[in-house]
């Protein structure tokens, strides 16, 4: 099991692999955003796809106390499931994209 002091490091891995993929069409920039001291990470994508602006967040995940808060994942194996198999518990993962009262149906936190 992870230590909660390892959070912001295990979070920076798990993100920094993601930010190494490029996607395979268009002219697209990957961007890792990150403010530890609040607790914020992000990985953002911006470019051109067939003539379309291409820009938002693949994953946005906050750390709040001793919990990662998913504001948004973009991603097909799911950074919760990342994070689990890096060792942290799922009652630390809150999915907060899904509204509150269907959290408590997940296996992960509610709040």
């Amino acid at each position: 099991m992870a230590e909660v002091t390892e959070y912001p490091q295990i979070l920076r891995r798990i993100l920094e692999e993601y930010a190494k993929i490029k996607p395979a069409v268009g002219e697209i920039d990957t961007e890792l955003i990150i403010d530890e001291k609040t607790g914020h990470y992000e990985l953002m994508r911006s470019g051109w796809l067939n003539g379309n602006r291409v820009h938002g967040s693949l994953i946005h995940v906050d750390i709040r106390g001793h919990k990662f808060w998913i504001q948004h994942d973009g991603t097909a194996y799911g950074i919760a499931r990342e994070l689990v198999d890096a060792g942290v518990p799922k009652d630390h993962i809150v999915l907060a994209f899904k509204p509150p009262e269907i959290r408590k149906y997940t296996d992960f936190a509610v709040a």
